[in-house]
């Protein structure tokens, strides 16, 4: 995406990236991923963020077209995480007169990633509710730590009512392939990157909530200009850890295919006996961070798993771990498991979550020898009785 007029003042210099695999190293972005940075034009000129490496020279050419003659007064750094901080040594070097704009934390924070950078006369340290004065424009500061780092600060611009988010309300996606569904891939960005931070995002949205605004500009994803209550009224439920939608989310782990039978003839019992949402991930191949998402989204989750070693199969143990670092509770949660000779992954599973917050197990517990066979039906059709009572 070229630069973009956004408002009469503030402009979009940053990037899209559609050639990285993995996103932090790990999550899949079949569409991409944008690097956003901002430009306000006023008396003062303030650019917010910089962007990854990886976008260096598209950002620098968005930059030049956007400021022509005209030279940046200051540099608002609101994240240093490298997707989005990587380029301040170089944006210092390029504009000799610029001045750097950021919390104390991260000024303790740049010479890890800068080791040789001299910011000597070239710091301006904003605290909370400090204010910057551009002319007709200003940025009043609002610390969010963890959200979802400890450094993290947004800006709110009091003349347009914009509120630039840092990572709050990103998402995945390359801009030039959104299709307007933000919720998706919003989610599964909230869930697997902040989704640990709760209790601050509800911090910060409890200070959001005393300001007027009509836009949301993050430092990923599309510029939020309607609708803003939809986006915030999301944040709210997932950062509360609140079930998004009524369903029952099956996860499953299975060797043969026999385990993957009992999980399937599950979803096709709750579908006959009611009209409910009923999803299912193959934990072995599908995204684990949209299982994780998915784990979130719903109110109900079965786990079924074989028995593998006296213990879990991997990608099932995986799983369990990604939820408890992210603080999975408020749901109900059920166990089949199927072994040969010994099983026990039930008795795992439950172990591994019985220090989750307000999680209730529900009472059946399926468990299968080696194959479901006809007589193993009543068990799933049991569970799915509970899973559907109130």
């Amino acid at each position: 995406m070229q630069n973009k007029k956004l408002t009469d003042a503030v402009y979009y210099v940053g990037a899209d990236d559609k050639t990285l695999d993995l996103f932090e190293g790990q999550y899949v972005i079949p569409d991409g991923i944008s690097y956003n940075s901002y430009v306000i034009m006023d008396e003062k000129i303030a650019v917010m963020d910089t962007v990854d490496k990886r976008a260096t020279d598209e950002w620098f050419k968005n930059l030049d077209e956007v400021l022509g003659n005209k030279e940046p007064d200051y540099l608002v750094v609101l994240h240093m995480e490298p997707d989005h901080a990587a380029n301040i040594q170089h944006f210092l070097e390029k504009y000799k007169n610029a001045k750097i704009v950021t919390n104390p934390k991260t000024f303790n924070m740049i010479p890890q990633f800068f080791e040789h950078l001299d910011l000597e006369g070239r710091k301006i340290v904003v605290n909370e509710g400090d204010e910057l004065v551009l002319g007709e424009h200003s940025l009043t500061f609002v610390m969010a730590p963890m959200v979802h780092w400890p450094e993290v600060m947004v800006a709110y611009e009091k003349k347009e009512k914009i509120l630039f988010s840092a990572d709050a309300f990103g998402k995945f996606g390359a801009l030039d392939t959104d299709d307007g569904d933000w919720d998706c891939e919003a989610r599964r960005y909230y869930i697997n990157i902040v989704g640990k931070y709760g209790v601050q995002v509800q911090s910060l949205l409890k200070k959001a909530a005393n300001l007027d605004i009509q836009k949301i500009f993050a430092l990923h994803g599309p510029m939020l200009t309607e609708n803003l209550g939809h986006y915030i009224e999301k944040y709210d439920i997932w950062s509360s850890y609140r079930p998004e939608d009524k369903g029952i989310f099956i996860a499953y782990a299975s060797v043969y295919g026999n385990t993957k039978k009992v999980a399937e003839k599950l979803k096709e019992i709750l579908e006959a006996k009611g009209d409910v949402k009923v999803t299912l991930a193959d934990l072995a191949r599908d995204d684990m961070a949209e299982a994780v998402e998915d784990a979130f989204r719903y109110d109900r989750l079965v786990l079924a798993s074989i028995t593998y070693d006296g213990g879990l199969f991997p990608c099932m143990e995986s799983f369990i771990a990604h939820l408890k670092h992210k603080n999975y509770q408020n749901r109900k949660v059920a166990f089949m498991e199927n072994g040969s000779w010994a099983p026990l992954a039930a008795k795992k599973m439950k172990a591994e979550l019985e220090n989750c917050k307000n999680l209730t197990f529900l009472n059946n517990t399926v468990s299968i020898r080696s194959a479901l066979k006809d007589a193993d039906i009543k068990q799933l059709e049991n569970l799915a009785d509970e899973l559907l009572s109130d």
